[in-house]
């Protein structure tokens, strides 16, 4: 029996579509929910992160941690792991990650025009009328992000990405329904030898992407019947090094016989392959209103492999916080708007588990007092010994890393 991929705009009705398509069919829902938690159980992380990696763009420290790139295979395995199934119908943002040379998967579209889900929203959501369409068009940027790390393209609507287009606002549900089950009932959908290589293809490549992720590696990965392609798309300094690390990590997969490493056409781009640690990745938050200052203390940092975001005030501080959450945080106390004190007294509320190194040129003892009542890690007065900071930063972020080895056994024991 083949499988169904639905992917689908919000407030077009989709959810009653697949549900009456799975009741006629007998074939089994899978949605993102499932998949999330699933990439979250094998990877270790946290499955709200993994859930933002499909809805939200690029986080400010991926650079340093590269967060997304592990959710994104993790997530890519644990499609690949349910592709083994028949009767199984994958629907939601998952759904794009199936490659398209499955020839025993039907590919499904749901959709509407914008104005009629825009009416929906309105309707459904108790909102009026402009509100309503730009929520959609919110929904609508989401996807486009998404297709763009998943397909490579950035209009997630193109007919040449399904099988069928089902637009909701011109069938009627029965009408939808019969189409995508007629459809799945065709003779060119059969599993065959040729598709179950093509699924064990994808489950090695998956596979061998995890163990890159997590030795901190991003290259491409391409297999076939055992045989593995990495193709390095940065500049290295060392190649060789690199590719025989990149060997051995692949070989350590079981069904992998060979690997071969290329360079990609990317290869001379003026950015640097840098392998990340991902035992205690670096996410540290510089805050600070002294641009020059904090430049280059960033840079100073970077060159003792600690890298930074910048923030330059104490409300871009506070956002940051609530949406990328760092590691660490050095502050400054002094800064017009929303000073560090205040950043601190919020931060220590609202993300406890961030450590809060206070770096002030001007700070009174009874300022130092009050951070540590408050709960600073460390107070430090400008101009800092560089080595000084980055042992303090490094004492930091032993701290957290106690703090997550004694949650992961605290689990463990549960």
């Amino acid at each position: 029996m083949p499988i169904i991929t639905v992917f689908s705009g919000t407030y077009c009705d989709a959810e009653s579509v697949i549900g009456d398509v799975c009741e006629r069919s007998g074939y089994r829902h899978l949605d993102d929910g499932e998949l999330v938690d699933q990439a979250a159980q094998s990877s270790g992380m946290a499955a709200n992160k993994i859930q933002r990696s499909l809805t939200s763009k690029v986080p400010v420290f991926n650079a340093f941690t590269r967060e997304r790139e592990c959710a994104m295979a993790h997530l890519r395995l644990a499609v690949a792991e349910t592709l083994a199934s028949d009767q199984l119908l994958l629907d939601g943002m998952c759904a794009l990650l199936v490659p398209r040379q499955f020839q025993h998967v039907l590919r499904v579209c749901v959709i509407a025009e914008r104005r009629t889900r825009g009416a929906a929203a309105a309707r459904i959501e108790g909102l009026p009328d402009q509100e309503a369409l730009q929520l959609v068009q919110r929904d609508d940027a989401e996807r486009v992000l998404w297709a763009q790390r998943a397909l490579g393209s950035a209009d997630p609507w193109d007919a040449a990405h399904y099988d069928i287009l089902v637009p909701t606002d011109k069938l009627e549900l029965a009408e939808a329904v019969a189409l995508i089950t007629a459809q799945s009932e065709s003779p060119a959908l059969v599993r065959s030898e040729r598709t179950d290589q093509a699924v064990a293809d994808f489950l090695l490549r998956a596979q061998v992407e995890v163990e890159l992720a997590r030795e901190g590696h991003d290259v491409a990965v391409h297999t076939h019947d055992g045989a593995v392609t990495l193709t390095i798309n940065r500049h290295v300094l060392l190649l060789k090094r690199l590719e025989a690390e990149l060997s051995s990590i692949a070989r350590r997969v079981s069904g992998v016989s060979s690997v071969r490493t290329v360079v990609g056409g990317e290869f001379h781009q003026a950015d640097i392959y840098r392998k990340v640690d991902l035992e205690m990745p670096s996410k540290l938050l510089l805050v600070d209103d002294e641009r020059e200052f904090v430049q280059t203390l960033s840079e100073r940092l970077s060159m003792r492999e600690i890298d930074s975001v910048i923030a330059y005030d104490g409300a871009s501080a506070l956002d940051l916080v609530n949406e990328e959450e760092p590691d660490v945080m050095i502050l400054d106390l002094r800064m017009p708007g929303v000073n560090g004190i205040e950043v601190l007294r919020q931060v220590k509320a609202t993300s406890p588990d961030v450590e809060v190194i206070i770096l002030t040129g001007h700070g009174s003892e009874a300022d130092r007092e009050t951070c540590k009542q408050l709960g600073a890690f460390a107070y430090l007065r400008k101009p800092v010994n560089i080595d000084d900071l980055g042992k303090t930063i490094e004492q930091a972020k032993d701290v957290i890393r106690q703090k997550r080895e004694k949650t992961a056994n605290r689990v463990e024991g549960d």
